[in-house]
This record gives structure tokens, C-alpha cells and sequence, in this order.
């Protein structure tokens, strides 16, 4: 499998299901490149964004057991639009690194690379030969993040609007999975939009 002939980006907004899609298409096969899981990587114990998130940022930033603190960070990052663009020259660069040497040893069906930003950063376009957005009203989204990570609707609808909108994001789709009709309904999507994509990878090879 060549990912650079045949690969899905799949995005959307927070809260919006990225994961669960994620998880269902690798249950049927797809090999799955997740930005956010590469991310947690790098700044985990020893990772190799921690030496250039301390220099930048100070060791405040650094947790005893020498991870980033990732709820510190992200409360400093989302009131300073500055200071993320600074955490994002870090790690993005580091992130793709990793996402396309993941993709160069999978061996699914076709890649999917998962990425929250896709549409909103340059570095990010044109992961993924096609753009699959999984959407959801924005009052759900903002539901789901309260009750998951125990955070304010204003925490939420910060987070959000360092978002691409929900209109820019169905504007760059190729596919759209809407996640506010139930599990059955969306796992019905994936198995269509899989059995579509093999299809297209085996195509790309041949």
C-alpha cells in the first residue's frame, strides 16, 4: 500500500466524533495515523517536543514526571493566540514527521489520517487525497466536550473558535458522515464509505 496514491484526511470539530468514525473504520480494515495520539507522544515523558516546549515556554510547563501539562498549556495557549502559534511551530512540524513515517510502514487497507486542523493549517493541506469531515450541529459539539472533559460552554466555544467554522469545513469535503442520528446511522456511513475507499485505494495501485 502507497499512502501517497490513495489516503483519507478525516476532520471535523471538536466534540464533533472524529474518533469514534476513526475507530470504526479501523475495525473494518483502514490503517489509522491519529495527529492527536502522535501529539500526546511528543509530549509525553521523553518525548521529543518536551527540550523545545521547556526552552520555550519555561519548565512551568513541564510536569514532575517530565510531560507537558496539557491543561496548563492549554488554558495559556487558547487566551494568547501568540503563544499557540508558537506551540504550534513546535509541534506540527514534529507531528507530520511522524504521522508520515506511521503512514509509510501501515499495512491497511488504505491511511486515514486523523487531524482536528486539517483544514485550518497549511501544513495540513493535503493530507489525505480525499477530505471526509465528520459533522455535528455546533450545540452538540459544545454537549459532548462539557460532559467528556468536564469543561464550561465558555472553555468549549474557545476551543472552537481556533476552529475552522462548520461551514469552511463542509466546504473542503469530499464526504460528510453527520454524527447527530445515532450510532447505527454512522457506523451504516462507514461501511459504505469504506467498502468505497478500498475500492479507490486497490484502483490507485493498480
Amino acid at each position: 500500500m502507497n499512502y501517497k496514491n490513495f489516503s483519507i484526511g478525516l476532520t471535523g470539530g471538536i466534540g464533533s466524533g472524529k474518533t469514534l468514525v476513526a475507530n470504526m473504520f479501523a475495525d473494518l480494515g483502514a490503517s489509522v495515523v491519529d495527529a492527536d495520539e502522535v501529539a500526546r507522544n511528543l509530549t509525553a515523558p521523553g518525548g521529543e517536543g518536551i527540550g523545545p516546549i521547556r526552552k520555550e515556554f519555561g519548565s512551568q510547563f513541564i510536569r514532575p514526571d517530565g510531560a507537558m501539562d496539557r491543561a496548563m498549556m492549554r488554558e495559556h495557549v487558547f487566551s494568547d493566540a501568540r503563544e499557540r502559534l508558537k506551540l504550534e511551530a513546535i509541534l506540527h512540524p514534529l507531528i507530520k514527521d511522524v504521522s508520515l513515517r506511521q503512514a509509510q510502514e501501515a499495512k491497511g487497507d488504505y491511511v486515514i489520517f486523523v487531524n482536528p486542523l486539517l483544514v485550518e493549517l497549511p501544513i495540513w493541506h493535503g493530507m489525505g487525497t480525499r477530505v471526509l469531515v465528520v459533522d455535528c450541529p455546533e450545540e452538540l459539539q459544545v454537549s459532548r466536550v462539557m460532559r467528556r472533559n468536564n469543561m464550561s460552554a465558555e472553555q468549549v466555544r474557545a476551543i472552537m473558535a481556533t476552529q475552522a467554522s462548520r461551514e469552511k469545513r463542509l466546504s473542503m469535503a469530499d464526504d460528510v458522515i453527520e454524527n447527530d442520528r445515532g450510532i447505527d446511522e454512522v457506523a451504516r456511513k462507514v461501511e459504505y464509505l469504506h467498502a468505497a475507499y478500498k475500492k479507490l485505494a486497490e484502483n490507485s495501485a493498480s
